[in-house]
């Protein structure tokens, strides 16, 4: 069970089915494994992004490193089949092994229990740019025509930006789920992890770690599922569509259609040159079943289409959350959550408690937050965010927020 979505992190459900059930008697703790269905007919490049920096216990690393294992151990490795790979956050990013030199569940098993942990700092930014490289990389046993999942075990902590450099790899179709094991931003790392966050965001203690392994593993698989058609970044308004490569720039071009399941008269029609193998599908409707046909145009052969049905999310409502942060004595952070597209711009009124003056800022609807400033010490401000929907709507949103004492 997904925990992305709660406001408070270590609230959670317990899931209907467990795949692995930890017991712990005395200062010893069991692992219960049940029998484990294989996971066939999946073919993707699986990238585990680990934090081996010096902020995480050798204990905690040890326990991702079962988690690891116990979430990959279904698949079928092999050059036709999954490949895997593990890159370090550290000072330096490593890469462990490149995806093509282990290529059975014995040989990855026990690569991943020689894992050591190289400590340093928690340069994540770093680490991402590094993996973009090398998911896209032959030197690094990479293919170019196969999904691309990465998986980032994060204690929820970084010394550097991840901001730019996440959104590269997404954009280059890369599906990115996130596991925290700390106390993570929740606004940033919803904002990292693929779309929805509900499904690709997970917070859990990481003795806890086995309570979300099914659910990740079958997310994983959907992810890698061979030859198919298929959405990810799914919002209420937008999905990315990507399929596996049968044409290229000289061979033909793709005609896809798409319409409501419940209004054929709607289709919309697009032309995409045979070369890609993504598109982003907009300005689409909240919580509606689009039936989606990508049909190649080959001039060398016939080659069937592809049709998969893909249901918008329920329209998002801005502001849902409101967080003050970094607070200093003249200033402080204010940020929100989520950020819709049907939303056009935020003004942001802050005054002192008590008392009637207030300030506006407005700021762009595509920002998540921004810094109020020229504040007084010490002072209570009430901090009202309000979003302006295209439609003239606006909905608002307000929280205290305590400036520091000092000069």
């Amino acid at each position: 069970m997904s925990f992305g979505h709660q406001s408070h992190p270590c609230q959670g459900q317990k899931p209907s089915q467990l795949l692995v059930a930890t017991l712990r008697i005395g200062s010893t703790l069991l692992k219960l494994v049940g029998p484990q269905p294989s996971l066939s007919g999946s073919e993707g490049d699986l990238l585990f992004l680990l934090d081996s920096s010096g902020s995480v216990s050798n204990y905690e690393f040890s326990r991702v490193k079962e988690f690891i294992w116990d979430l990959i151990r279904p698949f079928t490795f092999g050059p036709n089949d999954v490949q895997t790979s593990i890159i370090h956050i550290s000072t330096t990013p490593t890469m462990e092994f490149p995806f093509d030199r282990y290529l059975s569940s014995g040989t990855v098993q026990q690569a991943i229990r020689d894992t050591q942990q190289l400590m340093g700092d928690t340069n994540t930014g770093k680490a991402l740019s590094y993996a973009k490289e090398k998911l896209f990389s032959n030197e690094a046993g990479a293919r170019p025509d196969v999904p691309k999942v990465m998986v980032w075990v994060t204690d929820g902590f970084s010394t550097d930006d991840i901001s730019e450099p996440m959104q590269l790899l997404k954009d280059m179709g890369v599906t990115v789920f996130i596991v925290s094991t700390g106390r993570g931003n929740y606004l940033e790392l919803s904002a990292a992890a693929s779309q929805p966050p509900e499904k690709h965001l997970h917070f859990v203690d990481v003795d806890d770690l086995p309570i979300i392994t099914k659910e990740l593993q079958d997310a994983i698989s959907d992810a890698v599922q061979a030859n198919r058609l298929r959405a990810v970044d799914i919002t209420s308004s937008s999905f990315r569509l990507m399929w596996p490569q049968v044409l290229s720039q000289e061979t033909g071009y793709y005609t896809l259609e798409y319409s409501p399941v419940d209004d054929p008269s709607r289709k919309r029609t697009k032309q995409v040159p045979g070369a890609h193998t993504t598109l982003v599908l907009s300005d689409l409707s909240p919580e509606t079943t689009y039936q989606v046909a990508l049909i190649p145009e080959s001039n060398v052969h016939y080659i069937p289409p592809q049709t998969t049905k893909v249901t918008t999310l329920a329209e998002e409502i801005s502001p849902a959350q409101v967080l003050i942060s970094k607070s200093k004595p003249h200033s402080f952070h204010v940020s929100w959550a989520p950020t819709p597209d049907s939303v056009t711009g935020y003004q942001i009124l802050y005054g002192p408690l008590p008392g009637n003056s207030v300030e506006l800022l407005e700021v762009d609807g595509s920002r998540n937050g921004t810094v109020v400033g020229n504040l007084v010490p010490n002072t209570t401000y009430l901090v009202t965010v309000t979003a302006v929907y295209k439609s003239g709507q606006e909905k608002s949103l307000s929280a205290k927020a305590c400036t520091q004492e000092g000069e």
